[in-house]
């Protein structure tokens, strides 16, 4: 199990370059992220999607967002594959320390992975999160359809006025459910099809950016 936090200059690198800052708005839009870092860590992590010690996470150097890396993430069907390897899922448990007087919310999430799926077969990503103690949110789903061979990426929004905030003045844990599903549908059953949510090398990422307010004085 993943229990601290990685930080990677190349993840960090990377978040540097191609997330914007986010601008502060009057009209109600994002605010400036607070100055003082945020520190995520793993509290639990479960599923066939993330075993222990696959999944890690990198916080940005300016506070817009945190990377989640999963080494080990692969549905796949057909061929040999055995009976549960068409779904794989993985729930984190995220404790994430805010500066004080700050709450915050993910503003949306882009999700990558590699697919090669056969003519006929069919792919699934799919995610959902909440903080601890709150409803879970709805489950934004993503199909994808063979003939597939190459990098894939799923973006799920959410407006302003349709952010989950983390309460103020208490600490919850933060939870992010993520699945991928693999069906060979109409394609040859002999052929396999995989679809994947994991990095060898540390380029391919879960994207979550994070939207900033303060929290409103006692």
């Amino acid at each position: 199990m993943a229990t601290g936090l990685l930080l990677s200059g190349t993840i960090a690198a990377l978040l540097t370059s191609v997330l914007p800052a986010q601008q502060h708005q009057s009209s109600g839009g994002f605010e400036d992220p607070p100055p003082d870092k945020i520190v995520i860590k793993v509290a639990t992590v479960n599923g066939s999607g993330c075993p222990q010690g696959t999944a890690a996470v990198a916080v940005s150097g300016d506070n817009t967002a945190f990377t989640v890396t999963y080494s080990d993430y692969l549905a796949q069907a057909g061929g040999d594959s055995a009976p549960t390897d068409f779904r794989k899922n993985c729930q984190l448990n995220l404790l994430v320390h805010v500066p004080q007087g700050f709450t915050y919310a993910v503003a949306s999430a882009d999700y990558r992975g590699f697919a090669a799926l056969q003519p006929g077969a069919k792919g699934t990503q799919r995610a959902s999160y909440y903080f601890q103690g709150s409803p879970n949110t709805e489950y934004r789903t993503h199909p994808f359809a063979g003939p597939y061979d190459d990098n894939w990426q799923a973006t799920d929004s959410t407006d302003w006025a349709q952010l989950v905030w983390a309460p103020c003045g208490v600490q919850r844990n933060f939870n992010i459910n993520t699945e991928l599903r693999v069906s060979t549908g109409t394609s040859d059953p002999d052929e396999v099809s995989f679809m994947t949510m994991d990095s060898t090398d540390g380029d391919i990422s879960t994207v979550y950016h994070l939207a900033w307010k303060e929290c409103p004085e006692s």
